[in-house]
């Protein structure tokens, strides 16, 4: 029972854990306060370009969250280590929930702006082949049969599954898309956004990575918890 009492220690109630939630929550009440009350309101677009300062950085993120699945993935099957198997599922998990506030998002500025929830666009399509395959990830984790062999299953896919990642930046530089050029990265064109709007797009960018951090950091606490309870268990039996 200690070991799963100091596991539920470093979950968030430690005072470091409690400061980065605290800076984090503020950041978000900020984020949200510059983007409806601050940022100036697009002049094409109208009130619902506001979503594209929740949208690219969900979608950033996400990217973010799945390299850091790459990362985990490669670290153990190189060292066999359970840490990197929670850090990757933990990030996975994140990754699936930013993305798809990412597609959400996507879709509720394509309606007014294209007249469509979803089209098969390039852009779009290769980002939903990301979301299934970290599904995948997810659902491989569940289904095999012991917890090595999820282990390694989950490791190859996430490996194999940040090839798509770069494939979903570039896609609009590629190929023909519907989807706006790109406004991130080494390739972006953000000299296009007015100051302030550049501003709010950053100050939200960096919002939305600690987020991404806080939550796979208590995540990785929670899945070490679980496999300390699910060992107690095993042991009584």
């Amino acid at each position: 029972m200690a070991g799963v009492t100091g596991v539920r220690v470093g979950i968030g109630s430690g005072l470091g854990g409690n400061l980065f939630l605290a800076v984090v929550s503020g950041m978000f009440l900020t984020n949200l306060a510059l983007v409806f009350l601050y940022v100036p309101t697009e002049r094409v677009m109208g009130i619902v370009q506001r979503i594209f300062y929740f949208h690219v950085p969900l979608a950033l993120v996400g990217f973010l969250s799945f390299f850091i699945v790459f990362i985990a993935s490669v670290l153990y099957l190189v060292k066999r280590s359970e840490k990197w198997d929670r850090r990757a599922q933990a990030a996975a998990e994140v990754g699936i929930v930013f993305l798809t506030g990412a597609i959400i998002t996507g879709a509720i500025w394509a309606k007014p702006v294209w007249g469509t929830w979803w089209t098969w666009d390039p852009k779009l399509t290769t980002t939903f082949i990301l979301w299934v395959i970290y599904i995948g990830y997810l659902m491989i984790r569940n289904l095999a049969p012991t917890r090595s062999q999820a282990a390694r299953y989950s490791a190859v896919i996430g490996i194999i599954g940040a090839v798509d990642i770069p494939i979903v930046y570039m896609a609009s530089e590629w190929w023909r898309t519907l989807h706006p050029n790109l406004v991130a990265g080494p390739l972006s064109e953000t000299g296009s956004l007015e100051s302030s709007m550049r501003f709010v797009f950053y100050f939200s960018i960096v919002t939305f990575t600690l987020l991404l951090f806080y939550l796979i950091k208590a995540r990785t606490a929670q899945r070490r918890a679980e496999e300390a309870v699910e060992e107690l268990r095993w042991a009584f039996e």
